[in-house]
């Protein structure tokens, strides 16, 4: 299939400025209700990927996002929240991003089209076989992550990718690629859009389901959460109120503080 680069493709929408702000928002919204659906489509293949992450975590391996500018953010986001959401270590999802983390919130210069940094980057970290690399770029050409996923392959480490383009160079590298086709921008080619929306959510179905794999949920809870605020607490202590039938909230919050989370109550009772 001839690589086509629909994520940069006119968008359907013209002279926007003549828009009211009415216009504007129904037609965003309108662009969006597409996501849920090509997401779908995807879903054999987000399946796959995370059935190879499960078993490697289970051995002891980590998982790696690494991308460039708005993707390289979502994987920033994903990843920094792993941790407080369902209490495993700080570098067990590890996020990387071209041009470091001064790219977190400033475009750094030409940082995506660096063919050696990505490699680089990941062997600050022992990258090893146990572990997975999961490159993300909306249009699948980013020189950085593509360069990237290829040295994982030939270290025999495992690569996935998320993209937004069929058949882009990002997916050839990458060995459990994900494309969710969204088509053409509101804005053409501003792929923070509906592109980088998609990303956010396959994101999102990756984590929360690898952790719930990995037994970092029980029924619908976060029994693992980091105590990290009141809010955070006070849920905690309703979770252990709940599971152990105590009408006391001074008590289940000091089971709670003292055993440091939800499972750990639980399992000491």
């Amino acid at each position: 299939m001839e690589f086509k680069r629909t994520t940069e493709a006119e968008s359907i929408y013209n002279e926007l400025e003549k828009m009211t702000i009415n216009e504007l928002l129904l037609n965003i919204n309108k662009e969006d209700t597409i996501i849920p659906s090509a997401i779908k489509k995807a879903i054999p293949q987000i399946e796959s990927l995370i059935n190879v992450l499960v078993d490697k975590m289970l051995v002891g391996g980590r998982l790696f996002y690494i991308g460039a500018g708005t993707s390289g953010r979502l994987g920033v986001v994903d990843a920094s929240e792993c941790p407080p959401t369902f209490g495993v270590p700080y570098g067990l999802v590890i996020a990387i991003i071209a041009g470091g983390n001064k790219a977190i919130t400033e475009a750094v210069e030409f940082a995506e089209d660096d063919v050696e940094q990505g490699w680089k980057d990941l062997q600050q970290h022992s990258i090893n076989k146990k572990d997975v690399v999961i490159g993300i770029a909306a249009s699948g050409t980013t020189p950085y992550v593509i360069a990237a996923l290829e040295k994982c392959k030939q270290n025999q480490i495992v690569t996935g990718s998320i993209s937004c383009n069929l058949q882009s160079p990002l997916s050839h590298a990458a060995d459990f690629p994900i494309e969710v086709v969204v088509g053409p921008e509101f804005i053409t080619g501003s792929t923070r859009m509906k592109s980088g929306t998609a990303q956010k959510l396959v994101l999102n179905m990756i984590s929360t389901a690898l952790m719930i794999q990995l037994g970092r949920v029980e029924g619908n809870r976060m029994v693992n959460m980091q105590l990290t605020n009141d809010k955070l607490v006070d849920r905690g202590i309703k979770m252990v109120m709940e599971k152990l039938n105590l009408t006391d909230y001074e008590k289940a919050k000091n089971l709670l503080l003292e055993k440091g989370s939800v499972k750990n109550v639980i399992e000491s009772f």
